[in-house]
């Protein structure tokens, strides 16, 4: 059973504020790739929208419908992700990934504020939410990637 100290520590006052202030809630009108991920356990969802220039991340929006870890995850997530490489995404999702499994340390900059998150480590059931941002960004990117490739998405 959790006990109530075991809640606040999990619900601080630093991811109640991330959560309040997700950044880059609008979608975007003309995305290069859109990806939705859904947390089947606890019933989290979020859809982002990107565009890719130039193998880079250059403009990001997203819908999140998450509980605070969650949402707090997303808020790092897009706050950081204009201007990162499908590789420092791939990076900054390993870390998250291993930092909840493991004793592995936290991301690196630009992401190193995913740290708030560590607390969750001991609750398996919210890893999937806090994963949502992350993974659903690695689609769409991939799905970009793929759009500029065929001849339909070349000519956007």
């Amino acid at each position: 059973m959790v006990s109530n100290s075991d809640l606040i520590n999990l619900y601080s006052q630093r991811i109640l504020a991330l959560a309040a202030m997700i950044p880059h809630t609008d979608r975007l009108n003309a995305p290069d790739a859109t990806s939705k991920k859904r947390s089947p356990l606890c019933g989290s969802n979020i859809e982002v929208d990107l565009n890719v220039a130039d193998g880079k991340v250059s403009d990001f929006g997203q819908d999140v419908k998450a509980c605070a870890l969650g949402q707090a995850a997303a808020s790092v997530i897009g706050a950081n992700i204009i201007g990162c490489t499908y590789s420092e995404l791939q990076q900054a999702r390993d870390q998250l990934y291993a930092m909840l499994k493991s004793d592995a340390p936290f991301p690196d900059a630009p992401f190193d504020d995913l740290e708030v998150l560590l607390p969750a480590k001991e609750y398996k059931n919210r890893h999937a939410s806090i994963m949502l941002c992350i993974d659903a960004s690695l689609e769409a990117f991939e799905n970009a990637q793929k759009n500029a490739a065929t001849p339909e998405g070349a000519a956007k």
